[in-house]
């Protein structure tokens, strides 16, 4: 340190060095324009007010979700491990665990686009187009059997989409109801004589379970069908396989990838294996827990002809009310057609 700096008492030195910041200011930035302002200002209203202009429809949403949204929440909007399920839940606010979801929950579809236009994709967000953004909320829309799927969401049809629960929430109003009641001084100690746990979380998403085995009614089960088939005159022929149709299958199979699996390595994932489904009995893979409306249609003889598979696959939650696939459905009967053709050439 220089001498002159030894001579100055600290005190005056710090005095000195702040002064100017709090004098005077730095003269930096201007006032921001109103078209500056505007470009940050994004957010939509429940009526749509603040909508940007733009379109989509479910079928390109499900081509840029797959791209940009499914690593985190599934190909068909049904979740991986903890990221949120996005379709599904219908019926459920009622229950011990609800999913909530845009389907069964969120009151404003509002709240989905702006939200996705802000947030996502994660690690990426703000780089949607309004467009995208549009086709991605249709295509979440259409997994919840709310839209079909060549439905146009714009800026124009955006108010013409009702989500299911819009009417199912209530002003907050404990300003006037309880506010009152807790106004007092609060008591910081000896509030109660005895303190208990009254209750434990019931469900959480984060445990494994571990894998079970067969109980003896499924055994039983299968014990019949072998005894059944054994006694069976004659056995029945192997499928014709239209090749050419498989072959289209194979691609159609694409959406159903992310859940099912088939071939000599096939193992369950959040969908059984698909080996032997076409003509099989439902709800027959072992080790896999099928939802209780699957038991319950296996308890009662369901047979995955092409037909059944047919009926399942064009709209699986309105043909099978409580199933656990969260796949909207294969709208076109030529793909449904075509996949079956294809799991045809897997036998069990």
């Amino acid at each position: 340190m220089s001498k002159f700096l030894k001579s100055i008492p600290l005190i005056a030195l710090l005095a000195g060095l702040a002064a100017p910041a709090s004098a005077e200011k730095f003269g930096l930035g201007r006032t921001a324009l109103p078209e500056e302002i505007a470009a940050w200002d994004g957010d939509v209203s429940p009526n749509g007010d603040g909508l940007p202009a733009g379109s989509g429809d479910a079928i390109v949403g499900e081509e840029i979700f797959a791209e940009q949204c499914a690593v985190c929440h599934g190909d068909f909007a049904e979740g991986i491990d903890n990221w949120p399920k996005l379709a599904g839940g219908a019926d459920t606010l009622d229950h011990d665990d609800p999913l909530k979801t845009v389907g069964s929950y969120w009151p404003h579809l509002s709240t989905a686009f702006d939200y996705i236009k802000r947030s996502m994709p994660y690690g990426n967000a703000g780089t949607l187009s309004d467009d995208e953004v549009y086709a991605i909320v249709a295509y979440i829309l259409y997994s919840n059997d709310l839209i079909e799927d060549d439905f146009v969401l714009s800026d124009e049809t955006f108010a013409d989409v009702e989500l299911p629960n819009a009417d199912g929430f209530i002003l907050d109003n404990r300003a006037e109801t309880e506010y009152a009641i807790w106004s007092g001084e609060p008591c910081m100690e000896n509030c109660k004589e005895e303190v208990k746990v009254t209750m434990r979380a019931m469900v959480l998403d984060v445990t494994p379970e571990e894998d079970k085995p067969a109980t003896a009614e499924v055994t039983q089960a299968s014990a019949a069908k072998v005894e059944e088939t054994e006694e069976a005159p004659v056995e029945a022929a192997a499928p014709a396989i239209d090749a050419e149709l498989a072959k289209a299958g194979e691609k159609v199979f694409k959406k159903c990838k992310s859940c099912h699996q088939v071939g000599a390595k096939a193992k369950n994932r959040s969908g059984p294996i698909l080996n032997g489904i076409v003509g099989g009995a439902s709800g027959a893979v072992d080790g896999f827990k099928y939802s209780k409306a699957l038991k319950a249609a296996a308890e009662g003889g369901l047979v995955w002809t092409p037909e059944e598979l047919a009926a399942f696959l064009a709209k699986p939650k309105k043909y099978l009310k409580g199933t656990k696939m969260g796949f909207a459905g294969l709208k076109k009967e030529e793909d449904q057609a075509a996949v079956i053709e294809y799991l045809k050439t897997f036998a069990e």
